[in-house]
């Protein structure tokens, strides 16, 4: 095998606390997420040059600042392997909370095991996968996963519910670091809801509008701008069950119960919101 394709999937949050600060300056987390169908594409190609070329549809992501380009020379340190040329379309918005960056590393971890004949396993790629960053580990499965500490502790959430997802990436992006750092700031001032057990129960039960009364995001108590509180208010009268924002933003997602509806309300907020999607939960694929 020469060249190998992956599709890497976006995530979404449907809860997600944030625990106390950790020695190593990570925050433990617990979080339940969402892996949807909706992807960017990697094409990885053995060269017999050392090395990684990365050619991105992306202008504004540089080669050596991309994760993929980091997680290469994370392998090339501890396995035998020749140097290779990636193509990687982004489809998924950038600094929107989707976890597009972790995907592309999760995809292309799995890439490579099954391009070079690595034979790592899940557990093995799961240890790489924190090194590159707190959400890899989770993006290197499909279906609906709880999350605990920094992002390695995982569970797998037994459900299949169908539902379906309009995402809408606005103009503005918020810093991932600076978003923790008001989470610290106000942290003796916030009540958390911590939902996650009452999530999981609704979520295997297979009822849509119950988990929906147990979504949750902590960034929402301190984002506060009106773009978000916009998208939320038109997913609404859309008919959205619930609307919330991705990780640490600023993404905002609404859920829907029929097909339909949830096409409807994508074709007119697409009129309004250049960055909208839709998108469906993804509880893999045959040959993933």
């Amino acid at each position: 095998m020469e060249q190998i394709y992956k599709k890497a999937k976006a995530k979404i949050n449907l809860s997600l606390n944030v625990l106390e600060k950790r020695k190593d300056h990570y925050h433990n987390i617990e979080s339940v997420m969402q892996i949807l169908y909706f992807y960017d594409e990697l094409w990885i190609e053995r060269t017999n040059k050392e090395g990684i070329t990365i050619k991105c549809n992306n202008q504004e992501i540089k080669e050596e600042e991309n994760i993929i380009y980091k997680a290469y020379w994370l392998l090339r340190k501890k396995y035998q392997i020749s140097g290779v040329k990636v193509k990687l379309i982004k489809k998924i918005p950038t600094q929107a909370g989707l976890g597009g960056g972790s995907a592309d590393a999760a995809a292309f971890l799995k890439g490579m095991n099954e391009l070079f004949s690595l034979g790592i396993s899940m557990n093995e790629l799961e240890v790489l996968g924190i090194e590159l960053g707190s959400d890899v580990p989770t993006v290197l499965h499909q279906g609906c996963i709880l999350a605990k500490r920094k992002g390695e502790e995982l569970e797998r959430i037994h459900t299949n519910l169908k539902y379906y997802i309009i995402l809408i990436k606005p103009d503005i992006s918020f810093s991932t670091k600076e978003m923790y750092q008001k989470i610290d700031f106000q942290e003796k001032n916030m009540t958390q809801k911590f939902v996650s057990k009452e999530l999981k129960q609704a979520l295997e039960r297979e009822n849509i509008e119950q988990a929906c009364h147990y979504f949750y995001n902590v960034f929402e108590d301190v984002s506060h701008h009106k773009i978000i509180e916009m998208i939320k208010n038109d997913l609404k009268e859309q008919g959205a069950l619930v609307n919330q924002m991705t990780g640490s933003g600023s993404c905002v997602f609404g859920i829907f119960k029929e097909k339909e509806q949830a096409k409807n309300a994508y074709h007119r907020l697409k009129t309004k919101y250049e960055k909208c999607y839709f998108a469906i939960p993804n509880y893999g694929e045959k040959g993933e």
